[in-house]
C-alpha cells in the first residue's frame, strides 16, 4: 500500500494556475482548452479524462456561469472564472457554482472590476490548506494503522485502505456539506 507521502505526491495539490500563467491577451476556446490540458494534466484520475471540453465551456456560458465571451475570445477574467469553476464543479452542482459566481460575473461585467486579487487571495488560501491536508493525511493513515492493530486479521492491508478511504470520504462529505451550506446562504441573501 501507498505510504501517505506517496498519495500526497501523486494527487499534485500544487497544481494551481498562478495569474503569471494566465496570459493578458485573449484566447480562442480551443487555446483555453490547451492551457487547461497542460496545467492540470497530473490532477487526472485517467489518463483519457478531459478537463475541459468545448461542450463544458459553452455549457457553462449558456448557463450564465461566465459573463458573456465577445468574439469567441476569453478574456483573463474569463479564465479566472474558469479555474474557480474547475475547482469546484467536483463538489457543487452547476446551478450551486451559478449561484457563488453570479455576483462577481455581475461586478466584472457592470463594474469593470478586476478579479485578480481574488484569485491571488484563493492561490495564497489554497497553499495554505495543502500544508494541513498533508498533515491531516499523515494523520489518518497513521490512526487508521493504530486501529488496525487492535485487531488481527490477516487481510489488514486491505482493512487499513478500507479505513482510510472511509474517514477521507467522511471528512469530504462534511467539507462538501459545509460548502452548500454557505451556498444556501449566499444564495437567501
Amino acid at each position: 500500500m501507498k505510504d501517505w507521502e506517496q498519495l500526497f505526491q501523486e494527487l499534485a495539490v500544487d497544481h494551481q494556475m498562478n495569474l503569471d500563467e494566465i496570459p493578458n491577451i485573449n484566447l480562442y476556446m480551443d487555446q483555453v482548452i490547451q492551457l487547461f490540458e497542460s496545467k492540470y494534466a497530473k490532477t487526472k484520475r485517467k489518463e483519457d479524462e478531459k478537463i475541459l471540453t468545448k461542450t463544458m465551456i459553452n455549457n457553462y456560458a449558456k448557463g450564465r456561469l461566465l459573463f458573456p465571451i465577445k468574439n469567441k475570445k476569453y478574456t483573463k477574467e474569463h479564465l479566472i472564472l474558469l479555474n474557480f469553476i474547475y475547482q469546484m464543479k467536483g463538489v457543487l452542482s452547476i446551478t450551486d457554482i451559478k449561484a457563488v459566481l453570479e455576483k462577481i460575473n455581475e461586478k466584472i461585467e457592470v463594474d469593470e472590476f478586476d478579479p485578480s486579487d481574488i484569485y491571488n487571495s484563493y492561490l495564497q488560501l489554497t497553499n495554505k490548506y495543502a500544508h494541513h491536508f498533508k498533515e491531516n493525511l499523515e494523520t489518518i493513515f497513521q490512526l487508521s494503522k493504530k486501529e488496525l492493530e487492535k485487531l488481527d486479521d490477516p487481510d489488514s492491508s486491505y482493512l487499513e485502505k478500507l479505513l482510510i478511504i472511509s474517514s477521507l470520504a467522511y471528512l469530504s462529505n462534511l467539507y462538501k456539506r459545509a460548502a452548500e451550506n454557505l451556498v444556501d446562504e449566499l444564495s437567501a441573501d
